[in-house]
């Protein structure tokens, strides 16, 4: 199977989708989920049918670093 963006969460086929324990009751979410070629799958927990955003590793660890320098607090 190859992974492509914008494929269905069901279309990954059986991943582990976990979300932050920051996340509200109400269900609005981003999940991850790491996928067997070793990137990483994004959703909305809203719609855990939709449409997920498969990234690389090196780009979520990126991602990551970003957020953890607060270059994004703006956006919160």
């Amino acid at each position: 199977m190859q992974i492509r963006n914008g494929m269905t969460a069901r279309d990954l086929g059986p991943v582990a989708w976990r979300k932050s324990r920051a996340s509200n009751p109400s269900g609005n979410c981003v999940e991850a989920a790491a996928l067997p070629d070793g990137s990483v799958a994004l959703r909305n927990s809203r719609h855990p049918e939709g449409p997920a955003l498969v990234y690389t590793r090196a780009e979520i660890a990126a991602f990551l670093a970003g957020v953890r320098d607060g270059e994004f607090d703006d956006l919160a």
